[in-house]
């Protein structure tokens, strides 16, 4: 899955934003899980879906100040 940018995240509704959000929460407990046992493929992409992760939170707290 691409990481999202801010650009992309702003066109989404919502809703989507709030699936979109619960797929990446998915991804990053499950590449936690495989980085507690030394599996893990990519150690930057924990990071990316934090980011991620945050860029989404903080959007939708923007617009619903708005």
């Amino acid at each position: 899955m691409a990481i999202l940018r801010v650009s992309q995240i702003r066109k989404m509704v919502s809703s989507e934003r709030k699936k979109k959000l619960t797929e990446l929460k998915t991804e990053l407990l499950n590449l936690q899980g495989k980085a507690k046992t030394g599996s893990v493929e990519s150690a930057g992409r924990v990071r990316e879906l934090k980011r991620t992760i945050a860029r989404i939170y903080t959007i939708e707290q923007e617009e619903s100040n708005e």
